[in-house]
């Protein structure tokens, strides 16, 4: 069975020590978990940066599931695995 990509939206803004950490960790765990990272500058956005300026960095998982600091190995790993989603292989 193929699983497809989760999508993944991290919400952050350059220079930002925690948005940089979280990057590593999804870096790390993207050899076990499918998943696109897609990166959102909230100083490019004014409704982002109004939503999340307080607490970036913001992960959204596909669906609307949004993780607010301080983000875990585990969290991460967690949410990861049961969000993937089976391809239908026909």
């Amino acid at each position: 069975m193929t699983v497809e990509p989760i999508q993944l939206t991290l919400y952050g803004k350059p220079d930002c020590g925690l948005c940089d950490e979280l990057k590593e960790m999804l870096a790390e765990l993207q050899s076990d978990s499918r998943f696109v990272l897609r990166e959102q500058n909230i100083l490019e956005d004014p409704a982002a940066y109004e939503r999340y300026r307080s607490w970036i960095p913001v992960l959204e998982i596909e669906g609307g599931l949004l993780l607010y600091p301080p983000h875990s190995w585990e969290k991460l790993r967690s949410v990861l695995a049961t969000s993937s989603r089976p391809l239908n292989d026909a």
